[in-house]
């Protein structure tokens, strides 16, 4: 009787031990059903994953050629000495803005200044002697054709030398060669300068140059008129355009780039000499092309998959497509075959899904 009683017993734990496991079962089920991530259904647990998805609609597309490249001043000079002397003054700071033939530096002028004087002297003496020969051999036939023609050649001579003189005195004077701004001056008042020697270095950033080295690969793809969208981290990403106006005619073997320039309007001087901007050149353009983010793209071993939402059995499930992929710009990339106008394009939750799975849309865009 007591064997009895014990069997009966064990009997009665393992049932209610098997009772609570199928309710814990059934409640775990429920939960992660409402989480979307499995369904109960007739065969057992099916999964279900949680995905957002974009309408997918034909659009224009532009290819860009996108390139890195460096404002440059549209004229950088060092300005430099013509004559040797010791600098007696300064006219300008830098900083300041000059107009072209403004003075910038004063040398020493005194002894030019003397030789000046005793050149003109002379060029006058010779000059009057010139005159005379000059009347009394063509009108009176008075003295002999060498003194006349020695007398033309002394006053050609003498009016020469005063030129180069008055000439050498005026480079005494340093001038802008053109409007722009001193941006570095050199020298101080009493130092002492030899032709040749820098004086200070002058910018014109009105309008101002920006080169970019494109590779060759796009050679027949760019041309001298050929609109440039640029910008500039440095001044907030302001969007610049612009006409190329010079495209090179040989390629660097160093990098395999060959030049490109193009000038924008500088008016309030922005743009500094050796800002980088990001420089971006139409290569081609698509009326009606299938753009996908590149994000919503999976690599597999043959190249890119996208997942597309379709109807199987009246359940909305993912498909994988094998897309060839054209040009790119950015986060965007045209599909050439793969996806079509009007399919919704799985963008969240793609990485997560398999061919097949069904899916549950918890958000839609455009």
């Amino acid at each position: 009787m007591e064997i009895l009683e014990i069997d009966d017993m064990r009997q009665m734990r393992k049932w209610v031990a098997l009772t609570l496991a199928g309710v814990a079962m059934a409640a775990c089920g429920s939960a992660q059903a409402e989480n979307g991530d499995t369904m109960a259904d007739a065969e057992g647990f099916v999964r279900v994953i949680n995905v957002q998805v974009r309408s997918v609609q034909p659009e224009r597309f532009v290819e860009e050629i996108r390139l890195t490249s460096v404002a440059m001043a549209n004229q950088d000079v060092t300005i430099a000495a013509e004559e040797s002397g010791v600098i007696r003054e300064l006219f300008v700071d830098r900083g300041d803005r000059v107009r072209q033939g403004d003075p910038i530096a004063k040398i020493d002028d005194r002894v030019l200044s003397a030789q000046v004087d005793q050149a003109r002297a002379t060029a006058d003496l010779a000059a009057q002697t010139w005159d005379r020969r000059k009347r009394l051999w063509e009108e009176e036939r008075v003295g002999s054709e060498i003194a006349y023609l020695e007398a033309r050649y002394a006053a050609e001579q003498t009016a020469a030398s005063l030129a180069g003189l008055q000439e050498r005195l005026a480079r005494t004077v340093v001038r802008a060669p053109f409007e722009g701004v001193l941006d570095q001056r050199f020298v101080d008042v009493g130092a002492m300068v030899n032709s040749g020697s820098s004086i200070g270095r002058l910018l014109d950033l009105t309008p101002i140059k920006v080169f970019a080295g494109v590779p060759e690969r796009y050679a027949a793809d760019v041309s001298v008129g050929d609109e440039a969208i640029l910008t500039f981290e440095a001044l907030g990403n302001e969007v610049y355009t612009a006409s190329i106006r010079y495209v090179g005619s040989s390629v660097d073997p160093q990098n395999r780039t060959f030049p490109i320039e193009v000038v924008l309007t500088n008016p309030d001087s922005r743009i500094k000499p050796q800002m980088v901007a990001n420089m971006g050149i139409t290569r081609r353009a698509f009326d009606a092309a299938i753009v996908l983010p590149q994000d919503a793209l999976v690599r597999v071993e043959t190249g890119y998959i996208a997942f597309v939402v379709v109807e199987r059995d009246g359940h909305q499930v993912a498909e994988a497509r094998p897309v060839v992929l054209g040009p790119a710009r950015r986060n965007l990339v045209v599909a050439e075959s793969g996806v079509a106008a009007g399919e919704r394009l799985i963008v969240v939750g793609q990485k997560a899904v398999e061919d097949g799975d069904r899916i549950n849309i918890v958000g839609e865009g455009r």
